[in-house]
C-alpha cells in the first residue's frame, strides 16, 4: 500500500552542515568544497537510482553542474550561521515503475519549486526495507536565493512561509495519486493526519538513524517503539472487527431489539478508545526527516 511522507528542512552552517557535503551524499558523488578545501566523496554509496538538476529557463548553464552549483551557494553565504539550502524528502510509491516514479518527482519538482525560481537537485534512493521490499524515496535540494543575471540575488523569504509548506504537502498527495491513477492502481495516499481523516490509528514513529541498525538485525529503542505502536494498532483493528461482527449479527438476529445490544457495543468501543488513549493516539506529529528512509 502506498505511504505518504513529505518532510522539509533547512540545511545550515549553524548545525555544522555544508551544501557541498549534502549534495555529494545524496547524489553519491565526489565534490570538493572550494571554501573549506574539504573533499566529500560518496562515490561508493549504493542504492542511488537517479540524479539530475532541474533549473528555471533563465538559470545560467553552469548551475546544471552539481559541484559548481553548491560551491556557488557556499560562496554567496557569508554568515557563520547561514541557511544554505532546503531539502524536501518524499516517499515514492513502490507500486510505480522506476520510470513512473521519475516522471512523478520531475513533474512535482518543476511545478512546485522550479517554476517558483528555485534550482532543484534531485536524487532518487531505493534502499531495501526491513521486509526486503523496495523503499524508494527522493531527496530534493533547493536553492534559497532568487536568480539574478549569472548568479544569485537576495534570499526569497516568501519560500519560508508555513503556508507554502502546507501547499507542498497537499499537492504532493495530489501528484502521487494522479500517478497511481495513470498506472491503474486503486490505492491512494492522503496528506492529512489520521485524526483529520477520521481514522482511529496511532501514527507510527520514524526510525531515523536507527533504520540502518534495524536492517542489520540490531534492535533499537526506536525500533521497539515502532513495534509497540504496530502491535497496538493491530490489536485495535482486531477489536474493532469483532465489534462490527457483533453489532451486525445483533441487527440480523434481534431486529429492532438490537438497539440495546448496539448501545452496549458502542459502550465497549468507548472503552477501547479509552484503553488506547484516543487523544494521544490520533495526534499525528509533523514529519521528521530521515537520513535514508
Amino acid at each position: 500500500m502506498p505511504i505518504y511522507h513529505l518532510s522539509a528542512k533547512v540545511i545550515g552552517r549553524s548545525a555544522g552542515r555544508t551544501a557541498t557535503a549534502s549534495a555529494a551524499y545524496r547524489s553519491g558523488e565526489r565534490i570538493a568544497d572550494e571554501r573549506t578545501g574539504e573533499i566529500f566523496d560518496y562515490s561508493r554509496k549504493r542504492n542511488i537510482e537517479h540524479c539530475e538538476i532541474i533549473a528555471p529557463d533563465n538559470a545560467p548553464a553552469w548551475m546544471h553542474d552539481r559541484a559548481q552549483l553548491w560551491n556557488a551557494v557556499e560562496r554567496v553565504e557569508a554568515r557563520k550561521d547561514a541557511q544554505l539550502c532546503r531539502e524536501v524528502e518524499v516517499a515514492l510509491p513502490r507500486e510505480l515503475s522506476p520510470a513512473a516514479r521519475l516522471e512523478l518527482i520531475r513533474e512535482f519538482t518543476r511545478s512546485e519549486f522550479v517554476d517558483r525560481g528555485m534550482v532543484a537537485d534531485i536524487s532518487i534512493h531505493n534502499p531495501q526495507d526491513r521486509d526486503g521490499s523496495e523503499k524508494p524515496h527522493a531527496h530534493v535540494l533547493l536553492t534559497m536565493r532568487e536568480l539574478l543575471g549569472d548568479g544569485f540575488g537576495n534570499k526569497a523569504r516568501d519560500w519560508n512561509d508555513k503556508a507554502v509548506l502546507e501547499r507542498w504537502r497537499e499537492n504532493w498527495a495530489d501528484y502521487a495519486n494522479r500517478a497511481l491513477e495513470r498506472a491503474g492502481i486503486d490505492e491512494r495516499i492522503d496528506h492529512r493526519s489520521y485524526e483529520d481523516q477520521g481514522i482511529d490509528r496511532e501514527p507510527q514513529p520514524k526510525l531515523g538513524g536507527a533504520a540502518a541498525l534495524e536492517r542489520r538485525g540490531i534492535q533499537t529503542e526506536r525500533g521497539d517503539e515502532l513495534r509497540a505502536v504496530q502491535a497496538r494498532n493491530a490489536l485495535r483493528d482486531r477489536l474493532r472487527r469483532i465489534l462490527e461482527r457483533f453489532t451486525d449479527r445483533a441487527d440480523i438476529l434481534l431486529g429492532r431489539g438490537a438497539a440495546t445490544v448496539r448501545e452496549k457495543a458502542l459502550s465497549a468501543k468507548e472503552r477501547i478508545d479509552a484503553l488506547f488513549g484516543r487523544g494521544n493516539a490520533t495526534t499525528e506529529k509533523p514529519d521528521a526527516p530521515d537520513r535514508d528512509r
